[in-house]
């Protein structure tokens, strides 16, 4: 649920997950049955479809975040530090 904070196709969101599409249709199925997620027309390719939060899965996806961000062993440090130390890392990855 972190990676839907924006309209994703599956395909999109596998990409991010590092995992095939048909592993996150699986899971979509279960979040669109518990009302977190609406599958809507894709605005620019009539053969996708977007997934999207609804308003009860955003609010779980807020509630999630905030907890782990809380309960995060990186939570002591600033916005300013976190944003030094990915940039770091994301650079010792070579990204």
């Amino acid at each position: 649920m972190r990676d839907l904070g924006s309209p994703l196709t599956t395909r999109e969101l596998a990409e991010r997950m590092c995992c095939e599409p048909s592993n996150v249709t699986f899971v979509i199925d279960r979040l669109e049955a518990q009302g977190l997620v609406d599958r809507v027309p894709h605005p620019n390719d009539r053969r996708a479809r977007h997934l999207v939060l609804t308003r009860k899965g955003e609010e779980l996806r807020r509630k999630l975040l905030d907890r782990v961000s809380r309960e995060s062993p990186l939570a002591h440090l600033s916005d300013v530090e976190r944003d030094r130390l990915r940039d770091q890392l994301l650079r010792a990855l070579d990204r």
